[in-house]
């Protein structure tokens, strides 16, 4: 029995498919670990909207702010009520910033207690969920 010198070889052949193997390995993990993921932020939402109560939530932010854009669209999209003013736009908001020494956006007063950063889980604690 011949072969062809350019045919591959059985190693050549299982390297590939273990390749091909692994790959969609990974993909179904991700995929998987993507669905966690979302469940898991669903969960914190959740837990979140359960015990926010209009005016319990202002966040100070930075109209140049990613964090402030992330966390607005966070709120926004599960339904917390919150309310937001601009350092930037304006002068009342500016003057609560410089007031409570905040030293970056977004700044969140929660129930009055101020909070650097948004975290869903921390808003969450000091909300008493």
């Amino acid at each position: 029995m011949t072969t062809s010198p350019n045919a591959p070889t059985l190693w050549q052949r299982l390297g590939r498919s273990s390749a091909v193997t692994v790959l969609l390995v990974g993909m179904v993990a991700w995929g998987l670990g993507r669905v966690v993921q979302t469940q898991v932020r669903d969960g914190q939402a959740d837990a979140l909207r359960a015990v926010a109560r209009p005016g319990d939530i202002r966040m100070l932010s930075s109209v140049s702010c990613i964090f402030c854009t992330k966390a607005r669209q966070y709120l926004t999209e599960h339904r917390i009520p919150f309310e937001e003013c601009l350092i930037e736009k304006d002068t009342a908001c500016l003057a609560d910033y410089k007031r409570l020494g905040a030293s970056g956006t977004p700044t969140l007063l929660v129930r009055g207690q101020r909070q650097l950063g948004f975290d869903p889980l921390r808003v969450t604690a000091a909300l008493g969920g």
